[in-house]
């Protein structure tokens, strides 16, 4: 079963102290199954931990050792997020109150028919809304 990851998640796998039992299968199903994400995800936590940079969180070395250990996962990236984003994407947005960032990554997860991997508890709100199912 492959899936979809989005930041939140991602994030909360990197930083240790976020860590939980459930964020580790998730990963460890990614590993053996692969994830698909929207490329706004490389913007995503590419900027979250560049900011942790600038706030003195961790130094530009973990920065890097993180996003080539992120790069090295079997996570492919989905090539019609752009074009769902004034429709689709919107849609689910204004729906769900949710912003355009995470209704990209709801509206993968239902185009997709893949469960969705989040600890975002809008985006958890409105994949049940949509009955995703939900991982972690």
């Amino acid at each position: 079963m492959s899936l979809v990851i989005d930041s939140s998640l991602t994030l909360a796998w990197v930083y240790s102290e976020e860590t939980t039992e459930a964020v580790n299968q998730v990963f460890d199903t990614l590993s053996r199954t692969g994830a698909w994400v929207p490329s706004l995800w490389h913007l995503e936590v590419a900027n979250v931990l560049e900011m942790s940079v600038r706030r003195k969180r961790h130094d530009a070395r973990f920065r890097d050792a993180t996003l080539a250990d992120l790069a090295q996962l079997p996570i492919q990236v989905d090539a019609e997020t752009h074009r769902r984003a004034w429709d689709t994407t919107l849609q689910l947005a204004v729906r769900h109150r949710l912003t355009l960032y995470d209704a990209a990554y709801l509206e993968l997860a239902l185009r997709s028919d893949l469960p969705l991997a989040t600890l975002d508890e809008d985006l958890r709100k409105a994949a049940t809304a949509e009955r995703v199912k939900l991982l972690a």
